[in-house]
Formats: C-alpha cells, structure tokens, sequence
C-alpha cells in the first residue's frame, strides 16, 4: 500500500489515493474491534449486490490499521449539490431513491440495530430516568431486519463516473427499522445547520416509502441519544432539544 496522495480526511482516520485503490488508514488508538467490524461490514453488505467499492484488503501501514476498497471515479452528491444548486430537488430524489435500495436489501449477519442503540443508551450521560424511557421506547419500536446505513449523507453517496452511483462508508451498518435510519439522516441534516434540506428529506422519504411522518419522529430522541455518545459540545444543546420535546408515552 503506497500514502502518496490524501483524497479525505475524518475524524480518527485519512483515506488515500493509490492508483485504483482507496486505502483507508486510521489513527494508531482506533480500536481495532471497530476497524475488523468496518470491513465485515463492507464485505456482508458488498454480497447484498448493491453498488459499493469492492472490499479489497485489511492490513497495517506503518504500524496503523487499513482497509483498501476499490477506488470510485465521480464526485459525491454533496459536491454536486454545492456545485448545482439549481438542482437540489433532483439530487434530493436520487438521494432517497437510493436510500430506499438500501432498506430493500437483507444481510441477515449484520448486528442488529436494536442491540447498537441499547448499547448507546446506556452509553449517554443522560439521567436514569431518561436512559430507561429512551429503552423502553426502543423496545416498544416495530422489529424489522431491514439493511440500515447508519450514516446515510449526500458525501457518502458517489455519482460514479461509469454511470453508477456507489454508497461509501458503511461502518455503521445494521439491520433493523428503515425509519430509524431515516430519523438519522434527518439528524444529520439539521445537525449540519441544513434545516430546510432536512425538512425536503423528511417529506420525500415519506412520501416516497409511504412512512408517516410521526413515525419517523418518534425515533428521533433514539437518534439522538446515540449520537451525544460522541460528546460533541457544539451539537449538545440541539441534540439535548430533540431529548426535551419528546412528550414519552
């Protein structure tokens, strides 16, 4: 594996160019349980036949973990939502479109996203009688086994250059209730300070998957509590609101 050539850099981790691979190489404290766990996902996810980069190998780069996928030539939906805003509605569509191909898939092997968001729960620093309404919620929610991306945004969605459009980054997989991986997207959005392109997802996905708006809804607290797990200050308040406003029955 050669790092000649910086094509993105996360939190915890920098993705490289290296002719038709994409290496992926994360920090020397990422727990290597998470990075195994990445690349299950990947290949679980690869053999439910939806487009994405082809898992390639799993190693380590200067005493760091990597994971090398097919390198994809395009650019991503966000890029093209910025460079075309006459087009938003378009790209809006593509993107749910594509979402929903998601949620028709099954990978019976991937961890269940129930299990993940229990574990989250427990994880926040909310006060018990909050933990234990956000678990009993939880539990009251439809089961299904539906393939969730668990961060499904427009950077994570490539318009291949071949024609194709791939999904990126599936760290977060799951299988569970589409309409908690809608809840997240939605999060995501406003999170970002998108609030009318969350409002223009929330009703395309809607309307599209025939899924009532409230349903949707009432995941978000859900969504919420595991994404304060990461204890970013600057989304703490927002996220604090989503937790506030649920009236729990």
């Amino acid at each position: 594996m050669k790092l000649d050539k910086v094509i993105a850099v996360r939190t915890s981790k920098t993705v490289y160019k290296d002719g038709d691979r994409a290496i992926k190489v994360f920090d020397a404290d990422y727990k290597k349980s998470d990075i195994l766990n990445e690349a299950l996902n990947q290949a679980r996810v690869e053999e439910t036949g939806l487009p994405i980069p082809k898992l390639l190998e799993v190693g380590v780069v200067d005493g760091k973990w990597a994971i090398a996928s097919e390198f994809i030539k395009g650019k991503t939906l966000a890029r093209l939502m910025e460079e075309n805003p006459d087009k938003l509605d378009e790209y809006m569509n593509l993107f749910v479109d594509i979402q929903l191909d998601i949620h028709s898939r099954k990978a019976p092997l991937l961890n269940k996203l129930k299990d993940k968001m229990n574990r989250k729960i427990s994880e926040t620093d909310l006060d018990a009688t909050t933990r234990y309404e956000l678990h009993t919620r939880l539990e009251g929610m439809p089961k299904h086994n539906k393939v969730c991306h668990g961060d499904f945004r427009p950077s994570n969605v490539i318009v291949g250059d071949d024609g194709v459009n791939y999904i990126i980054d599936w760290s977060h997989a799951t299988q569970g209730n589409a309409s908690a991986d809608a809840a997240r997207t939605y999060l995501v959005f406003y999170l970002k300070g998108e609030v009318e392109n969350a409002e223009k997802y929330l009703d395309l996905f809607c309307e599209k998957s025939d899924t009532a708006k409230q349903y949707v809804q009432k995941w978000l607290p859900i969504v919420a509590a595991s994404q304060s797990v990461k204890r970013n200050p600057e989304e703490k308040e927002l996220l604090m609101k989503w937790l506030d406003v649920v009236d729990y029955e």
